[in-house]
């Protein structure tokens, strides 16, 4: 009997294949999709491209291994923000303003108290009367009017030059007095008789006697010298510069892991 005998029955198609006997014949199988495990892409490196990195540019002080030396001392006296403007508009409105006084209460008094008594104000307390100086203010260094007309050159000519970088209010006002004062005590000295540089400046205040002999006969422009002197002077003791900046002592530098530093 051959052996190729055909079979009656059916052959199960090869997609029934692999199928388990719990299955029912003739369902497809759907096996899950692989996941595709894409290989990571490597950078080309900079060397075998031919492209060179461009340096990272980091802060100075600011580097993630260690703070920068030179770094932390800049920052300690760094200046943050921009500077204050000048001052120059204050100091000259002040000085502006008290030369006009000076000149208008000189005028005043050549004009109503030269030749006259003495007026007494304020129960004696102040004197109008009038004295030509040839001297300084309060009555000093008479004799020597055409040095002090040099020396009121000289101030005038140093508050200007110090004038573009002055950013202190205070020193304004300070030398915006003094500036004022010394200007019209010398007009005095250029303009008035016996002639230029030798002239008497106009005195006509007075205080607790009429002729002086309490205390020397003065001027507004006296006035304004020694207040904006006291003022520029209690400024530099409070370490106060005219170019804005205040001066601390430093505090005492800090212990390391409880040793100090040496010296």
């Amino acid at each position: 009997m051959d052996t190729d005998l055909v079979s009656d029955e059916p052959k199960a198609p090869e997609k029934d294949a692999g199928k388990t006997s719990d299955e029912p014949a003739g369902k497809v199988v759907e096996k899950p999709a692989e996941p595709q495990v894409s290989e990571p892409e490597t950078a080309a490196s900079p060397v075998l491209s031919g492209e060179v990195p461009e340096p990272e540019m980091v802060p100075a002080g600011k580097s993630g291994d260690a703070p920068a030396e030179t770094g932390q001392a800049e920052e300690e006296f760094s200046i943050t923000g921009s500077l204050p403007e000048p001052r120059t508009r204050t100091l000259g409105i002040l000085a502006a303003g008290v030369l006009a006084l000076d000149v208008l209460t000189k005028v005043v008094s050549v004009a109503f108290l030269e030749g006259g008594d003495p007026i007494k104000l304020f129960g004696g307390v102040l004197y109008l009367t009038f004295v030509r100086n040839p001297g300084a203010a309060f009555g000093l260094g008479e004799g020597m009017t055409w040095i002090l007309a040099l020396i009121a050159l000289g101030v005038a000519g140093f508050i200007f030059w110090i004038s573009r970088n002055l950013r202190s209010q205070g020193w304004a006002v300070g030398l915006g007095l003094v500036l004022g004062g010394a200007v019209g005590n010398l007009a005095d000295r250029l303009f008035r008789e016996p002639g230029p540089m030798r002239g008497h400046v106009v005195d006509f205040l007075s205080l607790f006697d009429p002729y002086g002999r309490v205390w020397p006969v003065f001027n507004v422009a006296d006035m304004a010298i020694i207040g904006g002197g006291v003022t520029i002077i209690v400024l530099a003791l409070m370490q106060h510069d005219y170019d804005g900046t205040v001066h601390r002592e430093s505090a005492a530098p800090a212990e390391a892991d409880g040793q100090p530093e040496p010296k």
